[in-house]
């Protein structure tokens, strides 16, 4: 962003990657993914780099709420200074964060989760997926409590899903019944209370009911929780768990 500022140019959108996104091996895929894509439409955007700090979410979530606003309002400081209005961003932490509690605090964007733009360039037919490596496919999706829940957002992943001409089977838990896969409210940086079972493995179960080719999601952290669930059940390498950008830019083989 700094860079297209001082050449004199204002990108539609700011890339917000988060923490997962930034750092996290197995997420960074997703960014490369989201990235790939972004630049195949023509969509003209940008990254903070390392002016992005992680948003406060998993602080306010573990009850430390002066650190969150520590944390939100040198990104908001930022982002006005670049006079941000849009932002997109693969993570639906992110994403509910920067949408519905930085406005509070003097941040407001318009601020949209990655599957509703990937949606967005499908129907504007900047980017194609019929008949590709999908097809026929079964795909179960699982709902991040952030996008699901928190915001209402079901159907955008879903319609992508259905694009890629593949068979969209669903959990016996989804949509506003979905079942959370244990990594939100900060509980991806912690060891679990004492039970009988992971929550990830309940939720990994419930997925491998519906016999699927691939298990979709749209959340880092979700990936992650999904994934050590598919290599507790040993049906790593059989099973992909990928995100609805991976799905895409392997369809449209970028």
């Amino acid at each position: 962003m700094a860079q297209c500022v001082a050449a004199g140019e204002k990108p539609e959108f700011l890339f917000w990657v988060g923490c997962a996104g930034s750092f996290d091996d197995r997420a960074k895929k997703i960014t490369k993914a989201f990235v790939k894509i972004l630049n195949k439409a023509g969509v003209s955007f940008a990254v903070l780099g390392a002016e992005e700090s992680c948003t406060g979410d998993p602080a306010k979530r573990a009850g430390n709420e002066f650190l969150f606003q520590m944390q939100a309002m040198t990104n908001i400081e930022v982002m006005n200074a670049y006079e941000i209005t849009k932002v997109v961003t693969t993570c639906p932490h992110c994403f509910n964060t920067l949408k519905n509690e930085y406005p509070e605090l003097g941040g407001n964007y318009d601020v949209i989760h990655h599957t509703q733009l990937l949606k967005q360039l499908l129907e504007d037919q900047k980017i194609t997926v019929e008949g590709g490596t999908f097809q026929g496919k079964r795909i179960t999706y699982h709902d991040p409590c952030y996008l699901g829940r928190a915001n209402q957002i079901y159907e955008a992943p879903r319609e992508i899903i259905q694009k890629l001409d593949a068979e969209l089977v669903e959990m016996k838990s989804c949509k506003s019944r979905g079942l959370c896969c244990g990594a939100g409210g900060a509980q991806m940086f912690k060891e679990a209370e004492k039970g009988d079972k992971e929550i990830n493995i309940e939720r990994t179960e419930q997925a491998l009911e519906t016999t699927p080719d691939y298990v979709a999601a749209a959340c880092p952290f979700c990936n992650t929780m999904m994934s050590d669930g598919v290599k507790n059940k040993e049906m790593e390498g059989k099973i992909p768990v990928l995100d609805i950008a991976e799905l895409i830019a392997t369809a449209e083989d970028l």
